[in-house]
């Protein structure tokens, strides 16, 4: 895979945590922010760049290339990672 998949997650949320499991269990090497960790300026960054992508504030999104997916799917995953 040419980019690693980028995962915005918060920590306490079960489909994030259901999402980087899927992404382990299959050997995806992905880099997290885990949103809610971050100090608050970097957060209000990092959530105005979320709702960018997104048109709004949901988690977790994993960036896959040109594919966003919003949300725990992992259909839509094993799709953009041809597995």
């Amino acid at each position: 895979m040419a980019t690693k998949p980028k995962v915005y997650a918060l920590s306490t949320c079960p489909y994030c945590k259901r999402t980087r499991r899927f992404l382990d269990e299959h050997k995806i090497a992905y880099d997290v922010v885990e949103v809610d960790l971050l100090d608050d300026a970097e957060q209000d960054k990092v959530l105005e760049e979320v709702e960018k992508l997104t048109n709004r504030r949901s988690f977790p999104v994993v960036i896959i290339g040109p594919t966003i997916i919003v949300g725990h799917d992992e259909e839509k995953l094993k799709k953009a990672l041809k597995l």
